[in-house]
């Protein structure tokens, strides 16, 4: 569905607060409703063209309002925080390491189906960049592995906690789970599944179908069973992800600019300067971790080896955004 004339006069005249309100909740409830398993490939693609209305506002006339989304966009380290110093006498935390809106259908349909109770299902904004380590960072972390083995600590935000980070069966991480009272989780998928599949063709349809059977399964929801019964559970992300391989092909002129300086990637460290486009197609930050170069909107380029058809790190809507779904049983 394309902005229309009414949308567009109150996203220009709003505080860039308001505007990144409005554009979270269109995202949110047109990634949201239920899906189907016959159609679901086909129709988390026609969602991703539909966020891509919103993310050319925000890379032509809209531009602006990245400057402001460390600002105006909570993020989800810093909604976790806030979360952890509720007075719950028991808690968890299930980071799924790259997990984007276009999920959120299976997280709510699975619920409902067993019995959970739903407090809220909404999105928090990432790091930037939109990456795992930055994401760890703005935990208190030196990186996800930290939490392997209950190696978290204590110096970390969301402490007292037990911590696991790994990449096992569902069945096998519910079986990790014990009586401690508070749980924080990294499991690495579907990250790993997205850097897997990532030079695929089909890498969105392929992904799609990985993610209804493993958000569908028994083994999946017991696992969330057990993190959740006597304890308020947060599911989330560090990230979401980019499908690269539906976004446009650049101009002649940019994509060289955007090969010679991005390579492959979606964003490089340094202080680099907003680059000589308007709108620009790069986006210079200097936040917590450092100053980067992302990426705006929605572009791909050639490049040796081949331009991604999934990934992260740029300035998108579905790689800065993650569910932030909240359930107890």
């Amino acid at each position: 569905m394309a902005l229309g004339v009414d949308e567009l006069r109150e996203l220009a005249g709003a505080t860039s607060k308001a505007a990144w309100q409005f554009i979270i909740s269109r995202a949110v409830e047109t990634c949201s409703a239920p899906l189907s398993a016959a159609t679901a490939p086909s129709e988390v693609t026609r969602r991703d063209r539909e966020i891509g209305t919103l993310d050319h506002f925000l890379s032509a006339g809209g531009w602006d309002l990245w400057k402001r989304f460390g600002q105006d966009v909570e993020r989800t380290s810093d909604r976790l925080a806030r979360w952890w110093a509720e007075p719950y006498s028991a808690k968890a935390v299930l980071i799924l390491d790259g997990l984007s809106l276009r999920e959120l259908p299976w997280l709510l349909a699975g619920a409902k189906e067993r019995g959970f109770t739903l407090h809220e299902a909404t999105a928090t904004g990432s790091e930037l960049p939109s990456d795992t380590n930055s994401f760890a960072r703005g935990l208190g972390l030196n990186s996800r592995s930290q939490l392997q083995n209950n190696g978290g600590g204590s110096a970390h935000r969301l402490t007292p906690t037990k911590t696991e980070c790994i990449d096992l069966p569902w069945a096998d991480c519910a079986n990790l789970i014990d009586a401690s009272p508070n749980w924080l989780f990294w499991h690495q998928w579907p990250d790993s599944k997205i850097h897997d599949g990532s030079g695929a063709g089909q890498g969105l349809d392929v992904l799609t179908r990985d993610v209804a059977e493993q958000l569908s399964s028994d083994d999946f929801w017991a696992f969330v069973e057990r993190l959740a019964i006597g304890r308020r559970l947060i599911i989330t992300s560090d990230h979401g992800y980019a499908a690269t391989g539906l976004f446009f092909d650049a101009a002649d002129e940019q994509a060289n600019y955007l090969k010679s300086t991005l390579k492959s990637g979606r964003s490089i460290a340094g202080e680099l300067g907003p680059g000589p486009f308007v709108p620009p197609i790069v986006m210079q930050t200097n936040g917590p971790n450092g100053a980067h170069l992302l990426a705006v909107g929605r572009w791909k380029w050639r490049s040796q080896g081949g331009y991604p058809t999934l990934a992260h790190g740029g300035l998108s809507l579905l790689e800065v955004l993650s569910p932030f779904v909240e359930l107890s049983k």
